[in-house]
């Protein structure tokens, strides 16, 4: 049975001719902020991570570095961020290499281009040395999987900000308010609802929106920004994007599972004794786990549920023919109910965003209607920019996180957000200068 067609993605070159007309560009203008001391707190985003990894090329084109490069226009000092040295691959979060697009063989000896490992493992050096001395004090205050309700904990024991963190006894909170911030921005929360996404909703619980410091989503944001604000510093605070619009949710269709007549026969065989379990020629749903389900514990999939983009295609394919003959395990998946459960959180996360940067006068980036539209196609200078996995220009090969594209579009938006409530004329980045993934 074939799961995919074989996709043909070609590139195409536009060149236009004649005279380019001159225009007069506003002049750089900093407006109602102090951008000279610019620090950015956030988690894998922030930091560039992207690829699967985080390592120097990435960090590089983070969109905090790029909004930093752009507050450098109008006065901003110097973004230090703790590198991984330039020489290594880097690291990810499973203790893995960076991935790469190139050629790969499945299951039936079929050859196609898709994500490869640059090596079997990461640097694993770079989690083991702290770079605060040699490197520090740091601008650059993203922690991969970081969640809000992480941000105040002393001693916090994710290895990423381990490596950066001013004492073994500091929290990200408090490492960034000692640089005494002038400017600041926040894109936080993701993650809050993220563990619990890309686990299939089988463990690490959502966040919930109410409890103390360190336990509740809305008190955690509060103090954060109390706390950043006490010494009259002004920011930017990013809402969190629904993960329907994120490519990790969307590659993977639930009823992609194609069938001929036999072998829908052959399912249909197996399955007889399940009413609710047809197979047809053509599209059919994946058959998923399910412990809601009595006593079977499994299911077929509907519309709107989620196939993970991390679910082993060779299992589905060949060898224990998840999906059909056996259910795709339920990390693998993401039903409607556990849907509905992320995706109120994050409404929940955004009205709290929202009304404590209002509360402020700080400027308020809506990424979640960015992400949806980049989901529903962007045109960018005549680009078109989507959500698609490999081609669309603004996901990375792990489906989460940016391209150096993408992070320059988003960038943008928050120049968008800063200088509409600040007055200021901070110039946009062409995007266009920056990669999306690069073909072999």
């Amino acid at each position: 049975m074939t799961l995919y067609k074989t996709i043909f993605i070609s590139s195409i070159a536009i060149i236009l001719g004649g005279c380019n007309p001159k225009f007069n560009e506003p002049e750089s203008d900093k407006g109602n902020i102090n951008p000279s001391n610019y620090v950015a707190l956030g988690s894998s985003m922030t930091a560039g991570y992207s690829n699967g990894a985080l390592y120097y090329d990435a960090q590089q084109n983070s969109y905090a570095n790029i909004l930093a490069e752009q507050l450098k226009l109008i006065g901003g000092g110097e973004f230090k961020i703790p590198y991984v040295p330039q020489s290594s691959i880097g690291i990810g979060n499973a203790n893995n290499a960076p991935s790469v697009l190139g050629n790969r063989t499945d299951c039936q000896g079929t050859i196609s281009l898709g994500p490869v490992k640059v090596a079997t493992q990461g640097d694993l050096t770079i989690l083991s040395n702290n770079v605060y001395n040699s490197q520090g004090p740091f601008s650059n205050f993203g922690v991969p999987d970081v969640k809000v309700i992480d941000m105040d904990v002393n001693g916090y024991s994710n290895p990423f900000y381990q490596r950066m963190a001013s004492s073994g006894t500091s929290s990200v909170l408090n490492d960034a308010i000692s640089r005494n911030p002038t400017f600041f921005s926040v894109n936080l929360g993701l993650h809050d609802v993220l563990k619990y996404a890309l686990k299939g909703g089988t463990s690490n619980n959502i966040t919930p929106i109410s409890g103390s410091i360190g336990v509740g989503f809305e008190a955690s944001v509060n103090n954060m920004i109390e706390k950043l604000t006490a010494n009259g510093a002004k920011g930017v605070i990013a809402n969190i994007p629904s993960i329907k619009s994120m490519t990790y949710f969307n590659t993977i269709a639930w009823n992609a599972l194609k069938l001929d007549a036999a072998n829908a026969q052959s399912l249909n065989n197996a399955y007889a004794p399940l009413d609710s379990t047809r197979f047809y020629e053509g599209e059919n749903g994946f058959i998923i786990e399910d412990v809601n389900v009595p006593f079977l514990g499994f299911r077929q999939a509907v519309k709107g549920e989620f196939i993970l983009l991390n679910v082993p295609l060779d299992s589905v394919k060949c060898n224990t023919k998840w999906g059909s003959v056996n259910p795709i395990p339920d990390r693998y998946s993401l039903t409607l109910s556990e849907i509905d459960s992320i995706e109120n959180a994050i409404s929940n996360y955004n009205m709290v965003l929202k009304n404590i940067a209002a509360s402020k006068g700080l400027a308020f980036v809506d990424v979640n209607s960015f992400f949806a539209k980049v989901k529903t196609g962007y045109m960018y200078n005549g680009v078109m920019i989507n959500a698609s996995f490999v081609s669309g220009g603004f996901y990375s090969l792990d489906g989460l996180n940016l391209t150096a594209r993408g992070n320059a579009l988003l960038a943008n938006e928050f120049i968008k957000a800063i200088n509409s409530t600040y007055q200021s004329s901070i110039p946009e980045v062409d995007a266009m200068k920056y990669p999306a993934v690069i073909f072999p």
